[in-house]
């Protein structure tokens, strides 16, 4: 499906109240570019129930998202990884009692070119082909041409996720690296088009974002769709989350609310993710 292309720029919802009435504070969405449309969405729709209410909901990255929370300049922090361990030591010392919200389940869908046929890869094959072992499309069966390995940069939690999962094969000891060629791009969308207008390239995105335009690989034989996500065999699929104040009141309160009712959950499922209800 169609996606939304925010160009790096804010996005600010605004729902007016009444004439002569005061405006209600701002709450602030801020982080995983992964769930940012997800997010969106859900606003817009939390606030056509209550009119009063005024949304900000902006990008940057997993990790920048939950900077933005233990500095206090979001409510929300939008994520595509668990939060790190220095991360929540952090907010333990600030005093902040951060709550973990499974927004919904995502399997990231490594995609090709149309043109490209290589249609399923193993984890570690994938592994090499992202850490620069592998650099040729011939070794995997393909044509005689360099791999051009697209990532997303290190603010996002996909990033981190995929290096952790499949660059480092799950080994917590490991110190692998993304292949020195590798290239980094800002969001899904740039991953998106840099993939549909190059033959020999190969990247990664959020199932969100997928889109007919290219083609989306099976990974150990197994294919990216809701299904194998739902029912976890697809070998990478993950939660996608919001943190936010376990004692939150008012708006904050009531928008986590809504993301979880089955209102807010079948806005999950419209945007391409598995909801969690």
């Amino acid at each position: 499906m169609l996606k939304k292309v925010f160009l790096g720029l804010s996005l600010l919802l605004l729902a007016a109240c009444g004439e002569g009435k005061s405006k209600s504070e701002v709450v602030k969405l801020q982080g995983s570019d992964t769930i940012l449309n997800t997010s969106q969405a859900i606003a817009e729709e939390f606030m056509k129930e209550n009119k009063g209410a005024r949304i900000a909901v902006t990008g940057g990255g997993s990790g920048t998202g939950i900077a933005a929370k233990l500095n206090g300049t979001a409510q929300v922090a939008m994520a595509s990884r668990s939060i790190k361990d220095k991360e929540l030591a952090k907010a333990k010392e600030m005093g902040i009692n951060l709550e973990e919200i499974v927004l919904g389940f995502d399997g990231i869908t490594i995609i090709v070119n149309h043109d490209n046929k290589i249609t399923n890869l193993d984890q570690t094959a994938l592994g090499k082909v992202f850490s620069g072992k592998i650099t040729n499309w011939k070794e995997l069966g393909g044509d005689d041409s360099k791999i051009v390995v697209l990532s997303r940069d290190s603010s996002s939690g996909t990033h981190s996720y995929f290096k952790e999962e499949i660059v480092r094969s799950g080994n917590k000891e490991s110190d692998k690296e993304y292949g020195v060629e590798t290239l980094y791009m800002p969001s899904n969308q740039a991953i998106l088009q840099e993939v549909k207008s190059n033959k020999y390239a190969i990247g990664y995105i959020g199932m969100g974002y997928m889109e007919d335009s290219v083609n989306a690989l099976s990974v150990n034989g197994i294919a990216p769709t809701f299904k194998n996500v739902a029912d976890k065999s697809y070998p990478i699929a993950r939660e996608v989350y919001w943190y936010v104040d376990a004692d939150r009141k008012d708006i904050e309160a009531n928008l986590v609310d809504f993301a979880l009712s089955p209102k807010g959950q079948a806005v999950v499922k419209k945007e391409g993710f598995v909801p969690v209800k």
